[in-house]
């Protein structure tokens, strides 16, 4: 297993000679996305609900549930002969996503949504996947059509928490996140994404506090305890940030992602660029 951040090929920003490059985007990658999803990388639903990261640090090296090639070529095959069939489309929609294929997925779902326009699961898969593909504002429309204050989906409003989150409107996607927790106490992807959204508005502390409510939760899996390690080390408290990656990661991960933690904590320009978060976040993926 590979740390994510040697995954990332972005070649753009950051200054000064070749060798301290890629450590530099990496930091700023690692302080300008959120989620989510938030994170972004979801192991339950790989959907924009789930547990998200800041910049990537997907602690599992990148997605770790990938449909076989023989499964998406007979999903394919099957909605070829019958796009009408909404279950296979919706399963051939979640196996593109599964392998990175977001474009193609969020096509898929335009057309399950334009010929289902009232079914809201199809509307909430829809909606996810073009947060996926960055096509923010897209999302949101459709999302706000996925469910209704009478019967409010916590997936839903988590999935909007993370979308305003990727715009940089951190107080809003806060009262998403809080709205869905009302719904589902504790949840810890909820949780996860909240003290995400609170690292990403610079309140550490709230960040910690939710963060350390999550990890302590039955269901928190490695992006959540990554995003607990990922704020400690923010914190400058590296030992114990290092403690929290060696519960889900080898030595040769917890390096990695150490590495790159001290680069974000220690770049006060990395810090800043969480305040303009838009044109970062736009190129961000949204498992």
């Amino acid at each position: 297993m590979t740390g994510s951040f040697a995954c990332h090929s972005e070649r753009t920003g950051g200054s000064g000679p070749a060798p301290s490059l890629p450590a530099a985007v990496r930091a700023r990658r690692l302080l300008a996305a959120a989620v989510i999803g938030l994170g972004l990388a979801g192991c339950h639903s790989r959907s924009p609900e789930t547990t998200g990261s800041i910049g990537g640090l997907n602690l599992l090296g990148g997605r770790t549930e990938r449909s076989p090639r023989a499964e998406i070529d007979a999903l394919a095959a099957r909605y070829a002969s019958d796009p009408n069939d909404t279950r296979n489309a919706m399963r051939y929609a979640e196996a593109l996503r599964a392998t990175d294929q977001k474009t193609q997925a969020a096509a898929v779902l335009q057309q399950v949504a334009l010929r289902n326009p009232k079914d809201k699961a199809v509307l909430a898969a829809y909606g996810k996947s073009l947060a996926e593909a960055g096509r923010y504002q897209e999302a949101t429309e459709v999302l706000q059509n996925a469910h209704s204050p009478a019967q409010p989906d916590w997936r839903v409003l988590s999935a909007q928490g993370m979308v305003a989150d990727q715009t940089g409107d951190h107080a809003r996607a806060q009262s998403l996140y809080d709205a869905a927790l009302k719904i589902v106490p504790n949840e810890p992807r909820v949780l996860s994404n909240l003290g995400l959204s609170y690292a990403l508005s610079r309140h550490l502390d709230e960040a910690e506090t939710t963060l350390r409510l999550a990890a302590a939760q039955p269901r928190a899996d490695a992006r959540v305890r990554g995003n607990l390690a990922l704020v400690l080390g923010l914190r400058g408290r590296y030992d114990e940030a290092e403690r929290v990656l060696a519960q889900d990661l080898g030595p040769a991960e917890v390096a990695a992602n150490m590495t790159a933690l001290r680069a974000v904590a220690t770049r006060p320009s990395a810090a800043k660029s969480a305040q303009a978060p838009g044109r970062q976040l736009a190129r961000t993926a949204v498992p």
